[in-house]
């Protein structure tokens, strides 16, 4: 860890503009931490925030005490992404505790610009007032740019989908086309986002295909597509089950694919050795039917309870099943319980 904190004592300074740790060892005690410097007082600290289930804790610390909080956090993280003025890093440690750190210089067009402040409103990827053609198109962007106030929800669950996929961006490969397949796309709001953040915002070459059964939805994102230029993004109408126009996949994507829908897709993305599976699943009625349990028959005989369960131990099985498969895997909240819950 000595590399580390040699590191961290140089770029922990008013240079820092976050770091981001993630891929935990053990996710009962945290699953992500973020620090940034803030000014609190007059006096430069880093804000620490780190997620344990639904809760987030914050310790604010001078630098030498933040470093020391840094490192010892690293022995519970496999990584962290730290990006300052003048460059990005990623640190990586291995099993055994070595420690790999890559930087790359990047220039940033609004390094004069950042927000020190203790209580900073809340920082989006996608940004009002940014001119994001296919936002104006869903019905979630005005013409100039405000975001319509009956759709702030789904403007923020785009924005936390995306953080979602900045968190696996080291998991893909940036020295070659990528190949990503949506599955049950629908009206394809996030997968419009996914292409302009991986393409127009990260420079990612990508290769993106969204696949659904409703033709005149997918006719209408083809159509979408085509007035953007985004030009490696189609949409095919088709069923999960019976799909078979890739051999090899980087990413396999599966938002709200219903009842086994979505083992169908994780079956596929499992065949085709994807890097990374991300799965919003929904409707567990397969294991509902099938349900059983004396002890628990006076719990089960409630509906509801019985539906939240079956999903519970749908999503269980699921994410054993990536796990026996070779994948680090986690189930983590969308937003809040009005979505389902998600697969890494």
């Amino acid at each position: 860890m000595e590399e580390l904190r040699a590191y961290l004592e140089q770029v922990f300074c008013i240079e820092l503009l976050s770091a981001v740790l993630s891929n935990p060892r053990d996710r009962e005690k945290a699953f992500k931490g973020r620090i940034r410097p803030v000014l609190k007082k007059g006096n430069l600290v880093y804000q620490f925030e780190i997620f344990k289930g639904k809760q987030v804790f914050h310790e604010n610390l001078e630098a030498k005490a933040a470093v020391d909080r840094a490192c010892e956090w690293m022995e519970h993280f496999r990584q962290m992404q730290i990006d300052t003025k003048s460059e990005r890093a990623s640190v990586l440690i291995s099993k055994k505790g070595k420690v790999t750190i890559n930087r790359k210089k990047v220039t940033r067009p609004d390094q004069g610009k950042q927000d020190l402040s203790h209580n900073r409103e809340k920082q989006y990827i996608l940004k009002e007032g940014m001119d994001i053609p296919f936002l104006r198109d869903l019905g979630v962007m005005t013409q100039e740019g405000k975001i319509v106030r009956s759709r702030f929800d789904k403007f923020r669950q785009i924005n936390r989908y995306l953080e979602f996929i900045e968190d696996v961006l080291p998991k893909l490969p940036k020295d070659r086309e990528i190949t990503i397949l949506d599955f049950g796309c629908g009206k394809s709001y996030l997968t419009f986002a996914m292409y302009y953040f991986l393409h127009e915002m990260r420079g990612y070459e990508v290769r993106m295909v969204g696949l659904d059964l409703k033709e005149d939805v997918i006719e209408h994102c083809n159509a979408l597509a085509e007035k953007y230029g985004y030009d490696h993004l189609h949409f095919l109408t088709g069923d999960i089950a019976q799909y078979e126009g890739m051999t090899k996949v980087d990413m396999v994507v599966t938002l709200h694919a219903c009842d086994t829908a979505t083992d169908y897709a994780l079956a596929k993305a499992v065949s085709w050795g994807a890097d990374v599976i991300l799965s919003v699943p929904c409707c567990q009625h397969e294991l509902n039917r099938q349900i059983e349990n004396d002890i628990l028959s006076p719990v089960l005989s409630y509906g509801l309870l019985k539906e939240r369960m079956a999903a519970l131990v749908t999503d269980g099985l699921r994410a054993e099943y990536l796990k026996k498969e070779g994948y680090d895997t986690q189930i983590l909240e969308f937003i809040d319980m009005e979505h389902t819950p998600k697969i890494f």
